[in-house]
C-alpha cells in the first residue's frame, strides 16, 4: 500500500481581478446608463452561473498557482517557501479544502487539521473551552477524544485562566496559543500550519516547533510555511520552493534554502551613480595568498579581502565592514581605528586577512561603510559575494558543522 498522504498533479488556481477604466474628463448621459446596464448584466451572469462577482469595467486573469505537481510521504516534514506572492497561502487553501483549484487535482488520505491564521474555526462569542469542543467537532474528532485531550491542550496553551471567557477577549497571541494547540494535539494525520507562529513570543514558539517535530516523528505529516528559513531548516527535511506561482525547486531543505536565498539577493554596484569628487568604495575582491583572485576559498587556506577606496584629497576617514551569511546573520566585522588620519588621495586599498579555518563552509556577503567625521558618506550591503566550500575533514563528520565561526587553535590537554 503506498504511503503517499499528499499527491498534487498539474494543480492551477486563476482568479479575476478587476480595474476601473480609464474615465474621459466628460462623459455624455449615455455612455453611463450603458455601462451600468452592462455592469448589472455580467454582475447577474455571473451569480447565475455561480462565478464569482468581480467589481470593475474591466477584468483580468491572475494565476497564483500553475502546473504545481509535488508527492507528500507518510511522516515527512515538509516546508513551502518564497516570496510574498509565490503562491505558499493559496497551496495551503488548497490542500486544507479551503478552495478548489481552478486546474489539476489534489489527493489526500487521512485528517487535515489546518491553522492558516489566527483563530481559524473559532467563534468569537464562545468561550475558550466551548472553541475546543468546537473545533475538534470540525477537525472530525469524537466529544470522547476531545475530553481525553482537554487538560494535555489547556496546559499547552497556557489560558487556563481564562478558559470561561469569550475569545474575542483574548489577546492575539492567547487566541494563536490556543488555535494552534487544538489543532496538534487532536491527532490529525496532517498537520498544515502557515506563517502565524510568527505571533508567539520566543518561548511559544520553541515550544510549538518542538510539538511538531514530535507529530513528525511519531508518523504523521507536517506541512508548514514560514518565512523564517531557520525554522525551515530545523523543523522540515524537505522544502520546496515556488516563485510566480509555479515550483522551482524540491529537494532537502538546505538546498532549497540556499537556492532561495540566491534567488532573492542580487548583489550589484552601479558606479554610474558615484559621484568621483566624492569618496566612495570602488569594489570588494578576495585572493588568496598567492595572490589570485578568487570568490571562493577552502576552509583550510588563508584569504584577503581587499577593498578599494577612492577619494580626490586626503580625508579623515574611517572604514567598516560586516560578513553576512545568506540568513542575514551577521558573522563577524571590522573597523578602522580612529587613530588612522587620513586616507591617501586618489585609489587606496585597504586588505584585511580571513583566517584559515575560521568560517564554516557556506556563503556570505560582504558589507561595507566608509565614515568621514562621525558621518556615513557610503554604505552598500550588496558589495561581494563568496563561498567557503568544506573539506574532507567535514565530510567524514556527522552532519554539517554547527555555528558560523570554527574555533581550531587554543586547545590545550592537560
Amino acid at each position: 500500500m503506498s504511503d503517499i498522504v499528499i499527491k498534487a498533479e498539474c494543480l492551477g488556481k486563476k482568479y479575476l481581478i478587476g480595474h476601473q477604466a480609464e474615465r474621459e474628463r466628460y462623459t455624455a448621459l449615455r455612455d453611463v446608463l450603458v455601462g451600468n446596464v452592462r455592469d448589472y448584466w455580467r454582475k447577474a451572469r455571473s451569480l447565475a452561473y455561480g462565478a464569482p462577482i468581480v467589481q470593475g469595467d474591466e477584468q483580468e486573469e491572475i494565476w497564483a498557482l500553475r502546473d504545481v505537481s509535488f508527492e507528500v510521504r507518510q511522516g515527512d516534514a515538509v516546508g513551502i517557501i518564497g516570496r510574498n506572492g509565490a503562491g505558499k497561502s493559496t497551496l495551503l487553501k488548497i490542500l486544507s479544502r479551503i478552495t478548489e483549484p481552478s486546474a489539476g487535482r489534489v489527493t489526500i488520505k487521512g485528517r487535515v487539521a489546518s491553522l492558516l491564521e489566527v483563530g481559524t474555526g473559532f467563534h468569537p462569542e464562545l468561550t475558550g473551552r466551548e472553541n475546543i469542543y468546537l473545533n475538534g467537532a470540525i477537525l472530525g474528532m469524537t466529544h470522547k477524544e476531545i475530553k481525553y485531550k482537554f487538560d494535555e491542550i489547556v496546559d499547552f496553551a497556557e489560558v487556563e485562566k481564562f478558559l470561561d471567557t469569550p475569545v474575542k477577549r483574548y489577546s492575539s497571541g492567547m487566541y494563536m496559543r490556543l488555535a494552534f494547540a487544538v489543532a496538534a494535539h487532536l491527532e490529525p494525520e496532517i498537520l498544515v500550519v502557515d506563517e502565524i507562529l510568527a505571533v508567539g513570543d520566543s518561548a511559544f514558539q520553541k515550544k510549538s516547533i518542538g510539538k511538531m517535530q514530535d507529530i513528525a516523528s511519531c508518523g504523521r505529516t507536517v506541512v508548514l510555511v514560514s518565512h523564517n528559513m531557520s525554522v525551515i531548516r530545523n523543523m522540515t527535511t524537505t522544502a520546496i520552493l515556488l516563485n510566480n506561482g509555479m515550483i522551482v525547486g524540491i529537494n532537502n531543505s538546505p538546498e532549497i534554502i540556499e537556492q532561495y536565498l540566491r534567488i532573492t539577493k542580487v548583489f550589484s554596484i552601479n558606479h554610474s551613480d558615484l559621484d568621483e569628487r566624492n569618496p566612495h568604495i570602488r569594489y570588494v575582491e578576495l585572493f588568496l595568498s598567492s595572490c589570485k583572485e578568487v570568490n571562493i576559498i577552502n576552509h583550510d587556506e588563508d584569504a584577503y579581502l581587499v577593498f578599494k577606496i577612492h577619494t580626490a584629497q586626503n580625508k579623515r576617514l574611517i572604514f567598516g565592514f560586516t560578513i553576512f551569511n545568506l540568513e542575514d546573520i551577521g558573522v563577524f566585522s571590522g573597523i578602522t581605528s580612529d587613530e588612522v588620519e587620513s586616507i591617501p588621495a586618489s585609489c587606496s586599498e585597504l586588505r584585511i586577512k580571513l583566517p584559515s579555518k575560521f568560517l564554516n563552509p557556506g556563503e556570505y556577503r560582504v558589507e561595507g561603510a566608509l565614515l568621514e567625521e562621525g558621518r556615513v558618506i557610503e554604505q552598500n550591503e550588496r558589495y561581494f559575494t563568496f563561498s567557503v566550500n568544506r573539506n574532507n575533514r567535514f565530510d567524514l563528520m556527522a552532519g554539517k558543522p554547527r555555528g558560523l565561526l570554527r574555533l581550531s587553535e587554543g586547545w590545550e590537554f592537560n
